[in-house]
């Protein structure tokens, strides 16, 4: 036994070339602190791997939120220069209407965090007012679009049969009117998030600017003709014997009204004109040469589990959609520059809408504008659920998967709010920290531990100390 020891050291010693290294002995200072013999040495191959994997993702992580960050900060800064300006104090700001409805598949909450994620802060920074339009299930906010616009129409002066019952709305705006306080003068516009919310808004658009104001006549129910009692009588004095369905009648027979189905599922009021019914109607008094500004919203949703690394890429790129969301809203908060849609489908031999002598238009857009392409490719990750049409009334009209249908009198009047050239090299600038807010100067930086120090400690910048009022030391005298 003892050879083979020795054998075996030798072998060892011959093997590395140099005998092995004694450790080295614990510092006694760890000893009487009472700590353990710490020895620095790399970690093993396993715990190499899931410090690559978590620290990679942690870095991806940390990095997209700083650029999403810093994009947000940059569109805020581009439009916080409104919010400076002065306004009269019988003026109220001007104020956007956001269209927000609940994507397919899912509830409204995705879409509230989607606004306030995105769309919100940079109207926090320009300090304008906003209305949102919401909608819990299809058809909500077609209807609520069309319903504001036919109030615009009764205001105006249009005849209905409709009487509008007084709310907290109407008594608000006649508090206003009498007391002399108006709208700041500026354009205002359309924000609509979703592919989605801008295919029912489109709907709503036409329906309120084409179709009547009163709401049409219900559909007449099939109802089962019941003989009436006197023929009964005297066909039974004659001899004839009533039949069971002559004698029972509606009440005594509550099992087939049981099975009787309604004519169509409850959901949102009816339209008040159908798509085919566009070209035969007559444009109101009241329709203005051009509408306000109008931004569609990228609202990316997927669900399913097998489709865990798109979203999973989408959760690591959130920068790419705060840049586009930030240039599409700081736009429209901006109103300095806007466009027609464009007309993506004409060629010289399209069938292209003419005027009449009474100037009606008795063609519908056949084509393929830029109104009905917008955002199309958020279609293709809708859940499959919602491309389902009803088998009990498939006739029933389905703004989500129905196409876009135009009307050239309305299209034509359609405006998209864009940058200017102006203001996107001014982003540019911002960007890169050449310029601030129009009209201040950027502040100088603070050191990243005062940062720290200000918004986890207990320390206040230099800005907020001096908007601190300074109180006077007063002495209790009298008491003394």
């Amino acid at each position: 036994m003892a050879d083979s020891s020795n054998s075996g050291a030798a072998a060892g010693t011959a093997g590395t070339g140099q005998p092995k290294a004694a450790p080295r002995p614990p510092n006694p200072v760890f000893k009487m602190m009472g700590m353990p013999n710490i020895r620095f040495k790399l970690p093993s191959r396993n715990w190499m791997i899931f410090f690559t994997i978590t620290g990679s993702f942690a870095g991806a992580i940390i990095y997209d939120r700083r650029e999403k960050r810093r994009s947000q900060q940059k569109w805020s800064e581009l439009v916080a220069h409104i919010a400076n300006e002065p306004l009269g104090v019988d003026q109220m700001r001007r104020k956007l209407t956001v269209y927000l409805a609940a994507p397919p598949g899912d509830g409204l909450r995705v879409a509230r965090d989607h606004f306030k994620e995105y769309v919100k802060p940079i109207l926090t920074a320009a300090a304008l007012d906003y209305t949102v339009i919401e909608g819990r299930r299809e058809g909500d906010v077609r209807a609520s679009t069309a319903e504001s616009i036919r109030k615009l129409r009764r205001k105006a002066g249009e005849q209905s049969s409709v009487i509008e019952e007084p709310n907290v709305e109407s008594a608000v705006l006649d508090m206003r009117e009498r007391m002399g306080i108006r709208d700041e003068p500026g354009p205002k516009g359309d924000l609509v998030i979703g592919r989605h919310t801008w295919k029912e808004y489109i709907r709503g658009l036409h329906e309120g600017w084409l179709g009547p104001l009163s709401p049409p006549p219900p559909p007449v129910a099939d109802v089962p003709y019941i003989e009436p009692a006197d023929e009964v009588m005297n066909d039974t004095a004659a001899g004839d014997k009533p039949s069971d369905e002559t004698q029972a009648s509606p009440e005594q027979k509550p099992e087939e009204k049981k099975e009787e189905k309604p004519s169509k599922p409850a959901g949102p009021e009816d339209a008040y004109i159908s798509p085919a019914d566009y070209p035969s109607a007559h444009l109101p008094s009241s329709l203005p040469q051009s509408f306000d500004g109008s931004v569609p919203i990228e609202f990316p949703h997927i669900l399913g589990f097998f489709n865990t690394p798109i979203r999973m890429y989408r959760y690591l790129t959130q920068r790419h959609l705060a840049e586009n969301i930030g240039r599409q809203v700081a736009a429209l908060v901006l109103a300095a520059d806007a466009r027609p849609y464009r007309d993506e489908s004409f060629s010289s031999d399209s069938e292209v809408s003419g005027a009449t002598v009474d100037g009606t238009f008795t063609d519908v857009t056949q084509g393929t504008l830029e109104q009905q392409t917008v955002l199309d490719f958020e279609e293709k990750e809708w859940h499959k659920s919602v491309h389902k049409r009803d088998e009990e009334h498939p006739e029933k009209e389905r703004e989500w998967l129905d196409d876009i249908v135009l009307d050239q009198r309305i299209a034509s009047r359609m405006q998209r709010a864009t940058l200017s050239p102006e203001d996107e090299a001014r982003s540019q600038r911002i960007a890169s920290q050449e310029e601030y807010i129009l009209g201040q100067e950027r502040p100088p930086s603070v050191a990243f531990w005062q940062r720290m120090w200000i918004k986890y400690g207990y320390g206040e910048d230099e800005e907020t100390l001096r908007k601190k009022p300074i109180l006077p030391v007063v002495d209790d005298e009298d008491s003394a």
